[in-house]
């Protein structure tokens, strides 16, 4: 089994606690009771500098374990890279592998004006649901995690719901399969989630792929200002980054420093 074979196990356990808890159409009432949701893709269209940036509040992975040193504040997190000029938010609610949490999601939406990915393990649409009680804006679907059938019946659930979403592709066989949905945006991820090996070479391999009027973010092993240049360089729109951020001791100037803002 692999480790995000691992993490879908996981979340399955998990969601199957939470139902039991709060039953589907209880969630589904309060997520149609939830505010007006901001425009994840409009607000990295609308960028004025490019790449745009969304930046991953982020305290530990399985891949690099304890990221950010200290006491974590979510919030204050946020609210630094607001002020350093990030176009948009992604806050990691998975608790066990990222140490995350569904409050540090809802936390983050009490204080900042911007909009916010839930960065998660999402296979049912009962984690859409939550993700908009939360005040999320906008979900990741991996198309590595899920099944074909699956990842569109949860891309239209989300698209039903007003839920901007992005599509994260590792390889060109996913890079397909995720263009059969006609997204307005994809992540292409540098890291493969079977083995936590990273390569920022699979931006430039798949980005010729998508077409132009498609959002492209690259994301992972993005750590210093000539990564993002190079990625820019290969078409990417966006670029997604925690770990080098969270892992600084002074997490606005490194934003300034790896976006050359």
């Amino acid at each position: 089994m692999t480790i995000l074979e691992k993490i879908f196990q996981t979340k399955r356990d998990e969601v199957e606690r939470s139902k039991s808890i709060l039953s589907p159409a209880e969630l589904r009432a309060f997520a149609k009771d939830s505010p007006r949701r901001l425009g994840f893709l409009q607000a990295l269209r609308n960028a004025p500098l490019k790449p745009a940036l969304i930046a991953e509040v982020k305290q530990a992975s399985p891949s690099q374990g304890q990221i950010y040193n200290g006491e974590f504040n979510p919030v204050e997190i946020a609210k630094t890279y607001e002020a350093s000029g990030a176009e948009c938010l992604s806050v990691l609610t998975d608790e066990p592998y990222f140490k995350g949490s569904p409050e540090y999601l809802r936390a983050v939406r009490r204080e900042v004006h911007i909009p916010l990915l839930r960065k998660d393990f999402i296979f049912d649409e009962y984690q859409i649901d939550e993700a908009l009680v939360w005040g999320a804006d906008c979900i990741l679907l991996i198309v590595a995690g899920l099944e074909v059938e699956r990842l569109r019946s949860l891309f239209d659930a989300a698209k039903e719901r007003g839920v901007d979403v992005l599509v994260e592709v590792h390889n060109e066989p996913e890079t397909e399969i995720a263009l059969g949905l006609s997204p307005d945006l994809i992540g292409i991820n540098n890291r493969d989630l079977s083995t936590f090996e990273t390569d920022i070479e699979t931006t430039r391999r798949l980005i010729n792929l998508i077409p132009d009027h498609i959002f492209k973010v690259s994301e992972s092993a993005l750590h210093a200002h000539d990564d993002v240049a190079r990625v820019a360089g290969y078409g990417a729109d966006a670029v997604l980054i925690g770990t080098a951020f969270c892992g600084s001791p002074d997490i606005g100037a490194k934003v300034r420093e790896v976006m050359g803002r």
